[in-house]
């Protein structure tokens, strides 16, 4: 409880523009639960997903593996999917490479949305901070101009030492920020890579099949004509 007392003297102390902060610190905290529950639940669930559909791609049947990736709506099975869907119509590994890189496009900004608001919200929580500060400075020498000056060193000190609490919350609300921010965005940024990871897997598997199908074809020819 002292503590709790503590945190609300220190809270009363540094003026109007501690609830501003507040705010941005409770929508900075609600985007980061947020975006780390989301991406730890698509990791999860691409990683699963992959594990099913890779031994059916490695083995050649790709119905199967489209059977699979339409059963969610993952990042992964949309990635694949289109894959997929062009693997049965066209023949070049351009092509299907070029489809792959569309939908990457689409799938990539739902990752990373939300998540540079964090950055921002920092900022905006220094910023008030220090715009707390300098209101109640001015405040505070504004004040000690009418007083008697036995007390102008007194309040002063006092004032000065309340003005400087909105930028000490601010600061603390900027530094978990950030540091949230960087997290994420790794997460983001490992997320976007086991995609990339996966395409080029199943293009250089779809190229082995077709390598393969090119070759067994020859040999039969040449084996027709011999």
């Amino acid at each position: 409880m002292d503590i709790f007392y503590s945190f609300v003297d220190f809270f009363v102390k540094g003026g109007i523009f501690m609830l501003p902060i507040m705010l941005v610190a409770a929508g900075g905290v609600a985007i980061a639960i947020e975006r780390y529950i989301t991406l730890t639940r698509s990791a999860v669930k691409n990683r699963r997903t992959w594990s099913q559909v890779e031994p059916a791609l490695m083995s050649g049947d790709f119905d199967g593996a489209r059977e699979l990736v339409g059963k969610d709506d993952t990042a992964i099975s949309r990635l694949l999917s289109m894959g997929l869907a062009l693997q049965g119509a066209v023949r070049r590994r351009d092509d299907v490479e070029k489809g792959m890189e569309q939908s990457m496009m689409e799938v990539i900004p739902q990752l990373q949305k939300r998540t540079h608001y964090l950055a921002t919200l920092a900022n905006l929580a220094t910023l008030l901070g220090l715009l707390g500060t300098v209101s109640g400075l001015i405040r505070a020498f504004a004040a000690v101009a009418t007083v008697n000056p036995a007390e102008k060193a007194n309040l002063l000190s006092a004032s000065i030492s309340e003005a400087m609490n909105c930028t000490a919350f601010g600061l603390m609300t900027a530094v978990p920020l950030l540091f949230v921010h960087a997290l994420l965005q790794t997460k983001t940024t490992e997320l976007i890579d086991s995609l990339e990871t996966a395409a080029a897997k199943f293009l250089n598997t779809l190229t082995a099949r077709q390598s393969a199908k090119t070759q067994s074809h020859l040999e039969l020819v040449k084996a027709a004509q011999g």
